[in-house]
């Protein structure tokens, strides 16, 4: 796979958000948000794995297990 360059303009004061939270774990911003992406990414394909489940088997087939429950 390869990579591909992906321009934003994005305003200062969000820059500089951006760049705190990337220092903060040790990251570059373009880390930080490529991580953040993928990650919205996997939550997203995550939930839709879930809801096919359960119209799969029902409500009833997760044993009333909610997400909360488990954590």
């Amino acid at each position: 796979m390869g990579s591909t360059v992906l321009s934003l303009r994005i305003d200062g004061e969000l820059l500089d958000r951006l760049r705190q939270h990337a220092a903060k774990r040790g990251m570059s911003v373009q880390d930080y948000v490529v991580r953040t992406l993928i990650r919205d990414d996997f939550d997203e394909r995550f939930k839709a794995a879930v809801d096919e489940t359960e119209k799969f088997y029902g409500s009833e087939g997760t044993a009333g297990i909610r997400a909360e429950e488990v954590t």
